[in-house]
């Protein structure tokens, strides 16, 4: 399953939610202010690090450009671009837009 998040950590629950159901192998796309999570504050506030163990993370890398944060990434989240973001969600037709 693709998860896909749009919501800062810091402005919404939607991330963790995400994180509490999303099951081992699943893909999880960080676009927007989401981006945010992909760096190491943000990542540990969240859980995301721990996450990583389980699930795939990749960040939408025009938006993390977008806000200046494409230096700060993770190791372990896959940046992607637009064309990346199409063939995910080809590639997976049960996904999940958490607002």
């Amino acid at each position: 399953m693709l998860h896909i998040v749009n919501k800062s950590p810091e402005q919404a629950r939607s991330l963790q939610s995400c994180l509490r159901v999303a099951r081992p192998g699943d893909v999880l796309l960080l676009i927007e202010d989401a981006v945010y999570a992909a760096t190491a504050p943000g990542a540990m506030a969240c859980g995301l690090d721990q996450a990583l163990r389980r699930l795939q993370v990749r960040v939408l890398l025009p938006d993390l450009e977008a806000r200046g944060m494409a230096a700060r990434r993770i190791a372990g989240i896959e940046p992607t671009d637009y064309g990346g973001f199409v063939d995910l969600v080809a590639a997976h037709p049960a996904h999940q837009s958490w607002l």
